[in-house]
């Protein structure tokens, strides 16, 4: 029997695509069960129109999500909706999905002292997970969910490394920071319980780990003296990339680091800095200089 509302549909999209082998399924299912299910639920598949689309995205902005965000859950809905012509479930697709234009503008990364505001604010902050999911994200550039679902079994400080078995692009060992790794052997230490799977927990949701981090993460912004308009949590993972790529690590090793599938990817991250601009091009002047130094009279 096929399913006929948009919850019987969502799960069985999920378990379709796990078979399928499909890609950032885990990210699929947060976005299913954390807005789509509890918007659009009780529909009948077929019955949705553009008018309930358009409502849904107006919902979303209502809640503070860019028009970044609220495309990422217009893209999996627009799957949905085609994977069930594809798998029979309906003969045609209910109506068009339209997302909105984004503008391909440079993106923020924080400079070193905003980086020392966040964090403070960050440790003085009435939430106690909102500092280790700041510098975990400063520490090894992972996304959102991906910080949010850790295991702590996965966490093995002696090789400085986090496991994520489903990252976007595949599972993969993260290496992470000295700084980090010391920090979180002590948070391990004192501030997680016997028996914790997650290292950040959450008992109300299905999950069994945290969901959502942008209150918490917004007021910090906030408190720190920097705009919230400008900074988002993906800014920590910008940050980390770009300051990789001033300090001039080579494009193929910041692809491992940051999980990127392909170098193309991390080209949109390397905004490189004015004061790192005028440093490379004194490394180049150096450099001929010594070289014409170097030529026979």
């Amino acid at each position: 029997m096929y399913p006929t509302t948009f919850t019987e549909a969502a799960r069985q999209y999920l378990e379709n695509l796990e078979l399928e082998n499909g890609r950032n399924i885990a990210g699929k299912t947060q976005q299913i069960y954390q807005e789509l299910i509890p918007y659009f639920g009780a529909m009948a598949l077929a019955d949705i129109t553009r008018f309930d689309v358009e409502r849904f995205k107006r919902h979303l902005l209502s809640k503070g999500r860019s028009e970044a965000t609220v495309n990422r859950y217009l893209a999996v809905l627009s799957q949905l909706f085609h994977k069930a012509v594809e798998w029979d479930w309906l003969v045609k697709v209910p109506c068009k999905v339209v997302k909105y234009r984004e503008e391909n503008v440079r993106t923020r990364y924080l400079e070193a002292h905003e980086i020392d505001a966040l964090l403070d604010a960050a440790s003085q902050d009435e939430c106690p997970v909102i500092e280790p999911f700041i510098r975990i994200a400063l520490g090894t550039a992972m996304r959102r969910s991906e910080i949010l679902s850790i295991k702590i079994e996965d966490i093995n400080c002696a090789r400085q490394e986090i496991f994520i078995p489903k990252a976007k692009c595949g599972a993969r060992m993260q290496p992470m920071t000295a700084g980090l790794t010391t920090y979180l052997t002590r948070y391990l230490q004192y501030q997680t319980k016997p028996g914790q799977t997650y290292l950040f927990p959450a008992n109300r949701s299905i999950s069994g780990h945290r969901e959502e981090i942008e209150k918490p993460f917004y007021r910090v912004v906030t408190a720190a003296g920097l705009d919230r308009y400008q900074i988002c949590r993906h800014t920590l993972r910008h940050t980390a990339i770009t300051h990789l790529v001033q300090a001039g690590v080579d494009l193929p090793t910041v692809q491992r680091f940051s999980g990127h599938r392909s170098i193309q990817m991390v080209f949109r991250y390397s905004h490189q800095s004015k004061d790192h601009l005028h440093w490379a091009l004194e490394q180049m002047e150096s450099r001929l200089k010594t070289r014409t130094k170097e030529q026979p009279s």
